[in-house]
């Protein structure tokens, strides 16, 4: 759970500053916000999931 909040928040912030400063359109971002919730109401999500917990796997593992 700690990681699904911090993705949604981490995401927030970069379609924030794509839309104030890279000149993605407000419209663009709610056409995303909503291929989003339709992604994780299919068939797909557990392997987006899935996916997404193995990279923060790896990048949590990785020593600097």
């Amino acid at each position: 759970m700690v990681i699904s909040i911090s993705a949604v928040v981490l995401l927030a912030i970069i379609v924030f500053l794509l839309v104030r400063r890279s000149g993605l359109k407000a419209g663009h971002a709610v056409v995303c916000t909503l291929l989003g919730f339709y992604l994780a109401s299919s068939t797909v999500a557990p392997s987006i999931n899935d996916l997404t917990t193995n990279i923060a796997g790896v990048i949590s593992s990785l020593n600097f």
